[in-house]
């Protein structure tokens, strides 16, 4: 057992015969009363998302997971497709599953698979990608690094904020964790 205080991103955990994944939690302390955490919680079984409030101080069943590395290949249908580097055994998981994780992948992209047990629960990213941008506003002359930033839509779809001297056809650098362009690939 694990109290929900300790918690953080991406870690899994069994709640009424439910297996979820933690999204995003925040610490939430009201002008009176005790803590609170304020969490984006996923089932990974049925890829439904919900925000829910927990005390810190609660009880959940922290679930172990196992990792593979694996290789994604392609989409089929609802299912994305991954192989397994080490058995080349191929695993199919639900796109609604990895409705975050499916912004940032490409064809040959590198990945860690989760298991519970024998399940197939989700797919760790590296801590960067490499995207191209396929549309933004044109370049803008004596723009500078510094300057307020701009949409720009990936290959994958994924929107980005980007300085204004990035082109369509630039391939850049992007944190998988939060979105934010980092440099220029």
């Amino acid at each position: 057992m694990i109290q929900t205080i300790d918690l953080k991103k991406g870690m899994v955990f069994e709640k009424d015969g439910k297996l979820l994944k933690v999204l995003s939690i925040n610490h939430h302390k009201p002008g009176k009363g005790n803590t609170l955490m304020q969490m984006d919680i996923q089932d990974v079984r049925s890829g439904s998302i919900v925000h829910t409030t927990m005390r810190p101080s609660e009880k959940v069943e922290q679930v172990m997971v196992n990792k593979k590395n694996a290789q994604y290949l392609y989409d089929e249908g609802n299912t994305s497709v991954f192989m397994d580097m080490e058995t080349y055994e191929q695993y199919e998981i639900d796109q609604s599953q990895i409705s975050e994780e499916k912004k940032y992948l490409t064809e040959n992209m590198q990945v860690q698979m989760n298991f519970v047990e024998s399940e197939l629960v989700g797919v760790e990213l590296p801590a960067t990608v490499t995207l191209e941008v396929v549309e933004t506003q044109p370049e803008i002359k004596g723009a500078t690094i510094d300057g307020g930033g701009k949409p720009a839509t990936m290959n994958t779809g994924l929107v980005v904020t980007v300085p204004a001297f990035v082109k369509n056809g630039d391939k850049i650098i992007v944190n998988t964790t939060d979105g934010a362009y980092k440099s220029r690939a």
